[in-house]
């Protein structure tokens, strides 16, 4: 199937390039974006040009910031073509919302990606994890902003969710692994004073069975990132770290090989499996828990952020 990647920016390069490449279902047959092209690929800088001259392209896979992603998702289902986005799906929940309905209605299929829940050992803790009694999951999240989005404001504005960009990462493999639903209960966001998304964050979970359940985020974390989750159980220990790359159970290594290699590759692979049946699969529960620690958050201002 024939594809169109819009947003051409390292993400895009990265991940998304190299997972259309090398894949059976896709051809990557144009890009769309303002400074940004693939090689031998047809590079068109408006949306709505590439949308009117390739109608031949049913399929467009978005990589914009979460602000402007609405926007376009909207005019390609419009246009009758079936999308998938980046995380989040979104700037809002209700962006998401009508996202799903206006696929509905123009049958078309709707991805909302979570590209941390195709880690390799996020099906083994899931496994693990549906008969467990939980007493204490405590979730660490800390990298350096300035390594992982050196110079992009964006990040930092209204609708960036700043240190949640990364945290949504860790929330997506929570609500994938976790039997039970939780929700946010107390949360403490450190904003700059300079910038209008958080730096860091607390957060604190309520949990059906009465486990203990924490997140902890920070963007301004030096050396190598921490991305874990510890879970306490009545029957045993778990840790995931490398942010779903490596997992343990009592001390042991989880040895299980997944049957396809890399988080995009996977990602693609499902979108292929939902054009062919029609589908919209956009699961909001990271962004919710992003959504309410936002409005239940108490608010801290912290020291001026800069590059």
């Amino acid at each position: 199937m024939q594809i169109a990647l819009v947003g051409i920016g390292k993400i895009a390069l990265d991940q998304h390039v190299p997972a259309i490449t090398d894949s059976p279902d896709w051809e990557l047959a144009a890009t769309v974006s303002r400074q940004g092209s693939v090689g031998g690929v047809p590079a068109f800088t408006d949306f709505d040009r590439m949308l009117a001259e390739r109608p031949d392209i049913r399929v467009v896979s978005l990589c914009l910031p979460p602000v402007p992603r609405f926007d376009y998702a909207a005019r390609a289902i419009r246009a009758g073509r079936h999308v998938m986005l980046e995380k989040p799906p979104g700037a809002t929940l209700s962006e998401c919302h009508a996202l799903a309905d206006m696929a509905r209605a123009q049958r078309v299929s709707l991805y909302a990606t979570w590209h941390s829940r195709q880690a390799d050992k996020v099906p083994g803790a899931k496994a693990w994890l549906k008969d467990k009694n939980l007493r204490r999951v405590t979730i660490t999240w800390k990298e350096d902003v300035r390594q992982w989005h050196p110079g992009q404001d964006w990040v930092f504005e209204a609708g960036g969710l700043g240190v949640f960009d990364p945290g949504i990462n860790a929330l997506s493999i929570l609500t994938e692994i976790l039997p039970d639903p939780i929700h946010l209960c107390a949360a403490e966001l450190h904003f700059p004073e300079n910038r209008e998304t958080p730096i860091a964050a607390n957060c604190r979970f309520y949990h059906p069975q009465g486990a203990e359940v924490t997140l902890d985020l920070d963007w301004l974390e030096p050396g190598s990132p921490t991305w874990s989750i510890e879970v306490v159980a009545e029957e045993g220990h778990m840790l995931m770290e490398n942010g779903g790359g490596k997992l343990t159970i009592d001390g042991a290594p989880d040895k299980c090989v997944p049957g396809l290699s890399g988080e995009y590759p996977r990602l693609y692979s499902q979108m292929a499996d939902l054009v062919k049946t029609g589908t919209v699969d956009i699961d909001l529960a990271p962004m919710r828990h992003v959504a309410d620690a936002f409005t239940l958050g108490k608010r801290v201002t912290v020291a001026p952020f800069e590059w």
